[in-house]
């Protein structure tokens, strides 16, 4: 969590919560996914699921170690069948004998309760749909559920979800109770509509059944592809969970976003209005695209809210007339010869206009002064001034100077 340094802002803060430039997290119990937590204070986690079929355990495992390797921490894999939930005790054994353990969650779903009860073996969570994992087909002719109607499915839904839940405590494991917005059961589609409530109390209904059973290791999701849609149930499942005392992490994510330049805007319009409001504990982008792509704007989302650093940052202005240099040709340089490096935040500034100004918290600056001539800052504190052929080669040696450069 970021903390207040200036203790001028510190006190402005304190007296006008509009100052304030902390993102306070919302109070999540800690739920272990092998070896990593899910809430209670710990960073916000990175997830992605991979596309092989996991009956191919070679390409499962490769997919797997590839996600991992590229700050991946958890990783979903689905689970349609019993030979699918058999083959994650071989993809498991695999990347432990080849690679290192990696936390798994299996994705079960229609009718899932015999493929649940095997796959809870082998992985560290396991994810469920409430409008599946009890599947009802739909009655054309249906017009309403009366209150017994209800609540003997209801019942049907604890006796199948009762062994799961059972097993998955025993084992101190994880669940994720992921409600989708596209896949509600009819009854509660009937009963609130198709609307952020349903998704709730869907939830909600599941919730219970679990704590009946004193099982608590739960993460909660609730997706949609509409970002209003995604962001009204989120804040509607956070006051309904604090009406009942209840402190579930959240796993944030707008489902089926799409791909592209939309299908990343679309996913941080929803993950990241969240996360600035303190909601989410873990957070997947869905992108239609290889599951490598989605990392990289997992954490941008992250760093740009500053509740992680993993990257450079880069502070650039955006150029106008009065820039001495080519900013965006000498933004890829630098960004090319140090985007290896994390925890740094560097200034790269066409003018003096608005450079050391606007550069004040970043740790080194970059800045065209003069023609043909680059100043180079220790924060607020220029250090020197090179021809600009030279502007990128010393500003490594300033950061090896200051034994703050690893190699490549």
């Amino acid at each position: 969590m970021q903390t207040l340094s200036n203790p001028v802002a510190q006190s402005a803060a304190e007296a006008n919560p509009a100052f304030d430039t902390t993102i306070h997290r919302r109070h999540t119990r800690p739920v272990k996914v092998g070896s990593v937590t899910i809430g209670g204070g710990h960073p916000v986690v990175v997830q992605s699921m991979i596309n092989e079929d996991t009956l191919d355990i070679d390409g499962s495992a490769a997919a797997i170690r590839r996600l991992h390797e590229i700050g991946c921490e958890i990783v979903r894999v689905t689970v349609p069948s019993m030979a699918h939930a058999k083959a994650i005790a071989e993809i498991k054994q695999k990347l432990s004998a080849s690679y290192q353990a990696v936390p798994l969650v299996a994705d079960v779903h229609h009718n899932g309760m015999k493929i649940a009860l095997e796959v809870a073996k082998h992985v560290d969570k396991v994810r469920i749909n409430p409008g599946l994992y009890v599947f009802e087909k739909p009655s054309p002719t249906r017009s309403e559920y009366t209150q017994s109607e209800f609540e003997e499915i209801g019942e049907k839904i604890r006796q199948t979800l009762e062994p799961l839940v059972i097993t998955l405590r025993d084992q101190g494991k994880a669940m994720r109770i992921g409600v989708n917005h596209g896949s509600l059961a009819e009854r509660m589609l009937f009963t609130y509509g198709d609307t952020p409530e349903g998704m709730v109390e869907s939830a909600l209904e599941f919730i219970r059944i679990c704590e009946s059973l004193d099982y608590r290791n739960l993460v909660i999701s609730l997706k949609a592809s509409r970002v209003p849609v995604m962001l009204a149930a989120y804040r509607l499942m956070v006051q309904r969970m604090n009406e009942s005392g209840m402190d579930y992490p959240l796993h944030l994510g707008v489902t089926e976003a799409g791909d592209g330049e939309y299908g990343r805007i679309k996913s941080t319009a929803g993950i990241a209005t969240l996360l600035a409001e303190g909601i989410g504990d873990t957070i997947r982008v869905s992108l239609t695209e290889a599951p490598e792509k989605e990392i990289p704007v997992c954490y941008s989302i992250l760093q740009a809210l500053g509740l992680r650093k993993t990257m450079v940052e880069y502070v650039a202005c955006p150029s106008c007339g009065r820039t001495l240099f080519n900013l965006e040709e000498v933004l890829h340089k630098v960004r090319a010869a140090t985007q290896h490096l994390t925890g740094l935040d560097i200034a790269v500034m066409g003018c003096i206009v608005n450079g050391p100004g606007e550069m004040a918290d970043a740790d080194y600056g970059y800045v065209g002064k003069q023609p043909g001539y680059i100043s180079l800052y220790r924060g607020r504190e220029e250090i020197k001034r090179v021809p600009e052929d030279q502007g990128v080669a010393e500003l490594i040696n300033l950061i090896k100077a200051d034994d703050r450069w690893v190699d490549p």
